[in-house]
């Protein structure tokens, strides 16, 4: 394949980035369309060592790497082993384990692990651009059933009984038909907790659909408020939250399917890449791949980070 030829399938990605300059090269325009400039001092004066790949400022007179200042620092892993993770991470509906990962880039379950965590931090959507239009809310809760568990889970957890308050986790979704979707962690669904959380996320003015949860009520002084009532109907008209849980069918399908067990601690991550892939659902896999690695720069997560121990 020509190298000015982008690659379309993962196959094509594994091919081009195996050349070690092409990948850099790649990367760089990516992160520096203008062209390089030192990430500590900001020159654009350098030079290039094309043996070592990396550039040096004629200004501080340090030397960078295309890593510098992104998800890749510090790794020891290289960019042939990088970019097919992004790719594979990227465009995987239901997401990729660590297991899965580390055998087919030929690394360890742990170094695939953090990797896949530096991806989701990269996919975090931190647009300030509020969702609008029609709106659809809702709430669900994440974790195993107490039913599912083995007895002695059940007491190191103090689980007592069945309930989703003991201990599955409540997570807030908002989807904009036909637009974006956006999901966070939240400590309850108590009507003071999600409230400013969806005035915060949705323009006022929209028009929202929810179902009749009683944390809802009052939403109508900022939005064109409608309610559907499951207990009588799911659908009525264009009032209903199928999207929503459409959504939630997602996330739960990676969750329960192909990460199997995930950690409250992490949860927020998880819901990133579901966020990510579902905004970039219309995208081409090279337009998801592209558009990971046009935010990796500024956005740094450590081992010590990941596992709590900062």
């Amino acid at each position: 394949m020509s190298k000015k030829r982008k690659p379309t399938s993962l196959i094509e990605a594994i091919r081009y980035f195996a050349d070690r300059d092409v990948a850099i090269d790649f990367v760089a325009k990516l992160r520096w369309p203008d062209g390089p400039f030192c990430p500590r001092c900001g020159c654009t004066e350098y030079s290039y060592l094309t043996t070592r790949g990396v550039w040096k400022c004629k200004a501080c007179k340090r030397q960078y790497s295309v890593k510098v200042g992104t998800i890749f620092e510090d790794s020891p892993l290289g960019l042939d082993k990088w970019l097919p993770a992004v790719w594979l991470a990227a465009n995987s509906k239901n997401g990729i384990s660590s297991h899965e990962l580390g055998r087919a880039l030929g690394i360890t379950q742990k170094s695939a692990w953090f990797m896949l965590h530096r991806i989701r931090l990269a996919m975090q959507d931190r647009s300030l651009n509020k969702l609008t239009g029609e709106v659809e809310v809702d709430e669900t809760y994440i974790g195993g059933k107490a039913r599912n568990m083995h007895a002695i889970d059940r007491k190191r957890k103090g689980i007592t009984q069945g309930g989703r308050d003991t201990h599955q986790v409540p997570v807030l979704g908002m989807v904009e038909r036909g637009g974006r979707a956006h999901a966070e962690v939240v400590p309850n669904i108590q009507a003071r907790t999600l409230r400013p959380r969806v005035k915060s996320a949705v323009r006022a003015g929209s028009t929202l659909y929810t179902d009749d949860f009683g944390a809802y009520k009052s939403m109508n002084i900022a939005f064109d408020h409608k309610t559907i009532d499951h207990a009588e109907r799911y659908v009525d008209g264009r009032v209903h939250t199928n999207t929503i849980e459409n959504f939630w069918s997602l996330v739960k399908r990676g969750l329960n399917g192909t990460y199997v067990s995930v950690e409250p601690f992490h949860l927020f991550r998880y819901l990133d890449e579901r966020v990510f892939t579902f905004n970039e659902r219309e995208n081409t896999d090279h337009g998801r791949f592209a558009a990971v690695l046009g935010t990796i720069a500024g956005r740094r997560l450590t081992y010590a980070e990941v596992t709590g121990c900062s």
